[in-house]
């Protein structure tokens, strides 16, 4: 077999039809459109959101309770537990390091230090936030904690 005798099954290929190219056609004067009405005009028909005359969900949706503060700083979660297992004593805690160890994304993403779990070790901790139990143990295990970074 050759390229040359490559063509596609019978039948699986039509042109396209025409609408609007005279009464022969089968498809001239009104273009298959009908004689009157919405559909019947340029750019005539219902919107892509429409929903019979009620109230689009677009439009509907702003109108539900509650307040998002465009202004919200949302910070990644790290356990004293967390830092217990991946630190060893008298390291340095901050974005830099939290990435390395690949507990965070992003070293300028914001941190809050949570007290969840037990930590033996010191360390400095230099991230955006530390919860009052956080920085009980860091400190009673001989750690210090340096606010903000």
């Amino acid at each position: 077999m050759e390229i040359k005798d490559l063509h596609p099954a019978e039948g699986s290929k039509k042109n396209r039809k025409r609408v609007g190219r005279g009464g022969g056609s089968g498809t001239g004067k009104t273009a298959g459109r009908g004689l009157n009405g919405q559909k019947s005009r340029a750019g005539g028909g219902k919107g892509v959101g429409f929903e019979g005359g009620q109230t689009p969900l677009a439009r509907r949706l702003p109108k539900l309770p509650g307040f998002r503060n465009i202004n919200r700083v949302e910070y990644t979660p790290v356990n004293v537990s967390r830092l217990e297992l991946k630190f060893e004593a008298g390291e340095v805690v901050d974005g830099e390091s939290l990435v390395a160890k690949g507990i965070i994304k992003k070293a300028t993403e914001p941190v809050k230090v949570l007290g969840d779990g037990e930590i033996t070790k010191a360390l400095t901790v230099k991230v955006d936030k530390v919860s009052a139990s956080a920085q009980a143990k860091i400190e009673a295990a001989g750690g210090k904690v340096e606010l903000p970074c």
